[in-house]
């Protein structure tokens, strides 16, 4: 298991891995907005097609509701 620090930018005009940050979080663009949780499925899909791995090895354990989240792999 291996953890992850995000920052993610919603209502990006693409899906896209900006780069890291200074402090190792990874910063995403994303087309989705923050509504409903569809951001949060939209990341979920969009880096299990980037680092080709089930969407099901991926999970969000802080941060649903904000822009910073910190994921799990599997």
């Amino acid at each position: 298991m291996t953890t992850f620090k995000l920052k993610i930018t919603p209502r990006a005009s693409k899906n896209e891995i900006v780069g890291e940050l200074s402090d190792g979080t990874i910063k995403i663009k994303l087309k989705a907005p923050p509504i409903d949780g569809k951001a949060n499925e939209e990341l979920i899909k969009f880096l299990s097609s980037e680092w080709k791995i089930p969407k099901t090895k991926i999970k969000i354990i802080r941060g649903l509701t904000s822009k910073n989240k910190i994921i799990k792999v599997e």
